[in-house]
């Protein structure tokens, strides 16, 4: 019964989705979908909870902490647009669908996913010797988070598009940036550095 209500979700939307709908795609009666499910809200709200957990697990299960810190953001980054790429109904919901009435239980998993990232980016500067400022390391990661998201709703548009391919443009921006923090280094300002010189 999800795997039908995301479908009808993602192709018509929360308010246009109809219950009548999503329970001949399921093949089973409207009744059903109510007693095992409850109202059109709540399925939603079960949808997302089940896309979000799927899409976190995705990542969770190919980020191994014994790798290296590249290594692990490269895994977790290629799972996340994997995942993207088979369920295209499954990130609608998530990325799209989830807005407006439902923008909290989205920003509770958009958090869980930002503290993944975080822990990831914390764990590898403290692999470097260095001690990680919250500010700079969770700066980051929402930036990370961020541009996976807006990737990914590319992605979920273009099916042309090859996830590992994307992966891999998208880690040669990021890692430029995280690699560069995980050694200590950080950009300045061209007025700045006139002046350190």
């Amino acid at each position: 019964m999800l795997d039908a209500a995301i479908e009808a979700f993602a192709e018509h939307g929360f308010h246009d989705a109809s219950m009548d709908d999503i329970a001949a795609r399921a093949d089973v009666s409207k009744p059903m979908v109510y007693a095992y499910l409850g109202s059109k809200e709540e399925l939603f709200v079960a949808c997302l909870h089940r896309e979000g957990t799927r899409l976190l697990e995705a990542i969770v299960d190919v980020v191994d902490p014994a790798l290296t810190p590249e290594e692990q953001l490269w895994r977790g980054m290629r799972a996340f647009f994997e995942f993207v790429a088979a369920n295209r109904a499954g990130w609608s919901v998530l990325s799209t669908q989830a807005r407006g009435p439902f923008a909290e239980e989205r920003a509770s998993m958009r958090a869980r996913m930002v503290e993944v990232v975080d822990g990831m980016l914390t764990r590898a500067v403290v692999a470097r010797g260095r001690t990680p400022r919250a500010e700079e390391i969770t700066t980051l990661a929402y930036a990370l988070v961020g541009a996976g998201e807006s990737l990914a709703d590319w992605l979920a548009e273009t099916p042309s598009q090859s996830p590992s391919a994307l992966a891999t443009r998208c880690m040669t921006i990021v890692w430029m940036g995280v690699g560069n923090l995980v050694e200590g280094a950080a950009w300045q300002a061209p007025s700045d550095r006139a002046v350190v010189a």
